[in-house]
């Protein structure tokens, strides 16, 4: 049986950062006890804010703490434990696992927040019966965790940056990206941009949908059908098993997977046709992961 181990897990995102305190071992793990906060630019200022809720979360906890699991977006080396480089959150080559084993005085464990996710889902979520699968949650940008023979890869992922041709700009200076018209982020933007209308979400551009609205239904196909691509060039490199979407868009269950799995109906010929799942660990997936990492730390000293 699995030692139970107490870790502490952070999930720095985008705009905001969630901790837990987490028990469990290298088969599955639950989280006990939750903070969060913003998140600051810049990696002095994500490493000072990571220290601060390991402390918090420390004094609430009655056992000892074996160690610490940080997870970071952008490009980053799991080996040396830096972030390599944000765009969004400004680092070039930061030293996070030394920066806040340093500060913490703890054993700690570093990562990728969306490969961090997907070993979640793959050892106690949705994708556990799958030996090859990709793992793609899609918010404000879309990266993919790439599962090959059972075992999470440390290959990039970048789904959301291959160049589907419909020719539209994107944020990372390509155009035609996935990302582009298949994010939650772009998927509001560009319903207000075609409506002049504000809404808060791509959730809100679903509820609009499902009222009839033909602008929404247009931004809606036009991201479905860059998504579907996107899954489509995956199947044929890769030939998963399944595709497992998460984040804040998968919230839209069936309106999202229906004509999802329509459209790649109509686009594959030779591919292996995915199955397509909806994740079970909602946002709580990069914390989890994150605690993962630190307990396979441990497990291999």
């Amino acid at each position: 049986m699995a030692r139970t181990r107490h870790v502490i897990a952070v999930d720095v995102g985008g705009t905001g950062m969630k901790a837990a305190v987490v028990v469990g071992g290298s088969d599955g793990v639950r989280a006990v006890a939750q903070r969060r906060r913003p998140t600051r630019p810049g990696g002095g200022a994500v490493v000072a804010d990571v220290t601060a809720l390991i402390s918090e979360l420390r004094a609430e906890t009655e056992q000892p703490v074996d160690a610490v699991g940080v997870v970071v977006p952008g490009i980053v080396d799991e080996v040396a434990g830096t972030g390599v480089y944000s765009a969004n959150l400004g680092w070039t080559d930061f030293p996070f696992r030394d920066e806040i084993g340093a500060a913490t005085g703890l054993p700690t464990a570093f990562g990728h927040d969306v490969r961090a996710g997907g070993l979640a889902e793959l050892r106690q979520g949705n994708a556990r019966d799958l030996a090859d699968a990709v793992i793609m949650p899609i918010g404000t940008g879309i990266a993919a965790a790439l599962v090959l023979d059972g075992r999470v890869s440390s290959a990039p992922g970048e789904v959301g940056h291959v160049d589907v041709g419909h020719g539209d700009p994107c944020g990372c200076g390509q155009t035609g990206c996935v990302e582009a018209r298949a994010s939650s982020a772009a998927i509001a933007r560009r319903y207000a941009e075609r409506t002049n209308r504000h809404v808060n979400g791509a959730a809100d551009v679903a509820a609009r949908l499902a009222e009839g609205d033909t602008d929404a239904a247009a931004v809606w196909r036009e991201a479905v059908d860059a998504l579907a691509k996107g899954i489509l060039l995956l199947a044929a490199l890769l030939g998963p098993q399944a595709v497992v979407l998460g984040g804040g868009l998968a919230l839209a269950g069936p309106k999202l997977t229906d004509p999802l799995g329509g459209r790649l109906d109509e686009l594959i010929t030779f591919q292996r046709r995915p199955e397509l799942r909806l994740a079970a660990l909602g946002d709580e997936a990069g914390c989890l992961g994150a605690a993962l990492l630190a307990i396979d730390m441990l497990e291999e000293r």
